[in-house]
């Protein structure tokens, strides 16, 4: 154990700040999320509420032209990814675990450290309006708005580096959902018998690990554009080229990458809502959810297609007439599935016995606002009308009713497991208050809009016949933000002072989490979860199961793979009688408490907003990169040498992914996204070398042996690390030592010979920012060795490891290390043709 036992396990006391600063245990985490996503709502309805009063009248003076773009901006970004898809995520780490009968996700350490890093880098950007200004090219960062030329500030670099870090947050949390939904299922459980919340989850993270790949690969470009083009380059070309420069249309070729993690993020972002919908309609009607399997499919299906679909936000661009009327096409398909979803809902609402507690008037709420934002987007969809409506407050207003539908869902998730989560029930009569003063806000907000939409969003001048609609939207924006005190002040006092809640308060409700004790205990359960037989059943630790009394066959199903009477009414039986057996025997406990990942957290933090000004900041910044390597690096090592246990269940479910371990599976899945990350990269060579002129194009290196050496340099380091394996297998210390040695020693040879080429490259003027093909050639290349230098920190810590003993009777850290190797091996095989032999 890492920490000393305590009251609760080996964790702090919940009321002692160091609980949170150490914890790992899921449900802790759900609690940071949840909190800090509602601080950043704040923060972001704070700056929404200072233009509002801009737009009072047009042309008014509260705030000058650039803090208005800086409001706008910092507000879109903060409430689409600091506030919305963390608010939804807090649910996601408190319910899913419970839901499917888990004790904890896959990999505690690195669901805590996702924490850390999205609080660094929500803080990174609300810190930006103090570094010269926040940046203020809009939330989508369209070129050449977020070129240096137009948003200069170190604070508007601290706004993309930023975003940087959160992806990185994002796709750690990402790996750590699929890994444990896929394989951490209660026995019984398949994927098709999973509630309607987790499912809904599970493809959100799916759609997650793709999209948010291509964003990350296209804020790699937009750094380098801005950090070292800009930073560096002109200080030695007055015009240095960058990628998103007008060299090869590269205003287009963000909105491409932009949009393309863009359109599958409304989805993302909506998912989880509306799995918190078709939770709370099952329990307040007594009704299964309609036509559950084919909302399921209808799921999947939005899922692929949200893929599918980008290039509709580029109506205006200068794509051909016929791919806009293929995206006009699949843009109509993909609102057909949620048709069947939006139906599905009412026909379950039409019959059953509806119950008219606030969780359900907002779901209900947020069922209507997203039928008036769905319908007003199709507006949107077909090519001539947006000519018209694009860039107004038309999609303004279609914009916020589709998203902020998913907020209001989301909401109704508060009231439906606060009870859940503290043990006490909240006030109805606050709730339903704070339902009707969101809803009237809301609309008083945004309905006028729809009638103002001749006037330009994102900017803060408007014509004087808009006036009335604009003080109306600015009234209904205070009005809806007072609901939020209201809802504050409800869920405080209840805290404090409410009344204990029952283990389940909701008389249909269909899920686990509802079967235990509000709270839930530390470890979630006594024993292991079981739908063996049907039921919801819990086994005890070396004994048979039993079957607890008067459970109903929950939303979770049966063995046989059919859930129970799809669009039945439920048994009226409450779950709370599920008596967990004392066990039989000393139970293994897993840890919860680490302090590495909130250190990472901290070091990442500093190293990336060093980086931010590393180049135009003076020495401050430099210094403060060097200090977060120096943190991080400290914090890493800390991370790797740690002891702590996380051990999977000898039991579950683990369709599709039986024969591949857990920490195998979710490296598989790091290198998926990292296989959209080199994809968009090279994508955006092969978009500018098209749009250039592909025999304009020029070959950087002056020769082909350097990259031909470095080739056989990599493939021979991978057949060392093949060594390492079986060595490490067969128990044979020195052949495992000098394996892992020889393989540092060409990871070393490689970048030795690349930083020999770059130099004589360099010595001839070649520089990244010389030409786009030459910005094309040294990025994707670096980012390449950007890999390499990481895999062989890795091999460094496990040589080191190694001379000390290690894996020798666990062999699973050199196998997973070979995986990286290779991948990082096959890149350079795509990359070696492209920039020496094309």
């Amino acid at each position: 154990m890492t920490e000393a036992g305590h009251d609760e396990g080996h964790l702090p006391s919940p009321w002692s700040i160091r609980r949170w600063l150490v914890t790992t245990n899921h449900k802790d985490v759900g609690i940071l999320y949840i909190v800090t996503s509602l601080f950043f709502l704040v923060l972001g309805g704070v700056l929404a509420l200072l233009f509002r009063l801009q737009l009072w009248n047009s042309g008014a003076s509260f705030l000058t032209p650039i803090d208005y773009n800086q409001a706008v901006t910092i507000h879109g970004l903060l409430m689409v990814f600091w506030f919305l898809s963390p608010f939804a995520f807090g649910f996601a780490n408190y319910v899913v675990p419970l839901q499917i009968g888990a004790k904890d996700l896959a990999f505690p350490r690195l669901n805590a450290l996702s924490y850390w890093l999205y609080l660094g880098s929500g803080l990174m950007v609300a810190v930006s309006f103090f570094q010269g200004g926040a940046f203020a090219g809009g939330w989508t960062m369209y070129a050449p708005l977020n070129m240096p030329i137009n948003t200069p500030t170190i604070g508007g670099t601290a706004t993309i580096l930023g975003l940087m870090l959160f992806v990185i947050s994002v796709t750690i949390g990402t790996i750590n959902f699929l890994t444990t939904i896929h394989r951490g299922r209660a026995e019984g459980m398949g994927l098709w018998n999973l509630p309607m919340f987790t499912w809904s989850i599970l493809l959100t993270v799916w759609m997650m690990l793709f999209a948010f790949a291509a964003l990350l690969a296209a804020l790699i470009l937009l750094s380098y554009d801005r950090v070292i083009a800009h930073g560096v380059g002109t200080s030695i070309s007055a015009d240095p080229v960058m990628y998103f420069g007008p060299d090869a249309s590269g205003s287009l070729l963000w909105t491409h990458l932009f949009w393309f993690f863009g359109h599958p993020e409304v989805y993302i972002v909506f998912f989880p809502a509306l799995g918190v919908m078709f939770e709370v309609f099952q329990t307040f009607t007594g009704r299964r959810i309609v036509g559950r399997k084919w909302v399921i499919l209808a799921m999947v299906l939005v899922a692929v297609q949200s893929f599918l679909v980008w290039m509709h936000h580029m109506f205006l661009s200068a794509i051909n007439l016929e791919i806009k009327t293929l995206m006009m096409a699949t843009t109509i398909g993909i609102s057909l599935p949620f048709d069947l979803m939006v139906f599905s809902m009412i026909y379950t609402t039409v019959k059953g016995k509806v119950r008219f507690a606030t969780p359900f008037l907002f779901v209900l709420g947020a069922l209507l606002l997203f039928i008036l934002g769905g319908i007003t987007g199709v507006f949107l969809g077909a090519v001539v009308l947006d000519y018209e409506f694009r860039g107004t407050y038309w999609v303004v207003a279609h914009f916020h009713y589709v998203m902020v539908s998913g907020v209001t869902a989301l909401v109704g998730g508060i009231y439906y497991w606060f009870p859940k989560m503290t043990g006490k029930l909240y006030s109805e009569y606050l709730g339903k208050l704070h339902f009707a003063a969101y809803f009237i806000g809301f609309n008083l907000l945004y309905l006028p809009m729809f009638f103002a939409w001749e006037t330009p969003r994102r900017v803060f001048e408007y014509g004087g016949t808009h006036t009335l609609s604009h003080q109306l939207a600015t009234v209904g924006a205070f009005v809806f933000a007072f609901s939020f005190l209201i809802m504050f002040y409800n869920l405080a006092k209840s805290l404090v002072y409410g009344a204990e809640a029952p283990d389940n308060p909701w008389e249909f409700s269909q899920t686990a989490e509802w079967a235990i004790e509000s709270p839930p205990p530390l470890e979630n359960w006594k024993g292991r979860v079981s739908y063996a037989s049907g039921a919801l059943e819990f086994v005890r630790p070396g004994g048979p199961s039993g079957a607890s009394d008067g459970a109903p066959a929950v939303d979770g199903g049966t063995a046989g793979g059919e859930p129970a009477t799809d669009g039945g009414t439920l048994a009226t039986a409450e779950p709370t009688a599920l008596a967990h057996a004392d066990a039989g025997e000393e139970e293994v406990h897993a840890d919860h408490a680490s302090i590495w990942p909130a250190a990472i957290g901290l070091s990442a933090t500093v190293l990336f907003i060093g980086l931010a000004g590393a180049t135009t900041g003076g020495v401050f910044y430099p210094a403060l990169t060097g200090l977060g390597v120096l943190l991080l690096a400290g914090s890493s090592i800390g991370f790797g040498l740690e002891q702590f246990d996380a051990p999977e269940a000898d039991v579950a479910e683990r369709w599709p992914f039986e024969g591949v371990g857990k920490n195998k599976l979710g490296v598989w899945f790091f290198l998926a996204s990292d296989v959209v990350v080199f994809g968009g990269v090279i994508g955006a060579y092969l978009f500018s070398r098209v749009a250039y002129g592909w025999s304009d194009w020029h070959t950087v290196p002056p020769s082909v042996w350097p990259g031909f050496i470095n080739t056989m340099v990599l493939l021979t380091s991978s057949f060392t690390v093949v060594l390492a394996m079986v060595y490490a297998d067969r128990g044979d210390k020195r052949k495992l030592v000098s394996s892992l040695g020889v393989t540092l020693l060409l990871g070393f040879t490689f970048l030795g010979i690349k930083g020999y080429e770059w130099y004589l490259e360099f010595s001839d003027g070649i520089y990244p920012w010389s030409a786009i093909w030459d910005t094309s050639y040294f990025v994707t290349t670096g980012l390449h060795g950007l890999h390499v230098i990481l895999g062989m920190c890795v091999a460094g810590f496990m040589l080191f490891r190694a001379i000390g003993g290690a894996y020798l009777e666990d062999d699973e850290p050199v196998e997973l290390f070979g995986l990286y190797w290779h991948f990082v091996d096959i890149v350079w095989v795509f990359l070696f043709p492209m920039f020496y032999l094309m």
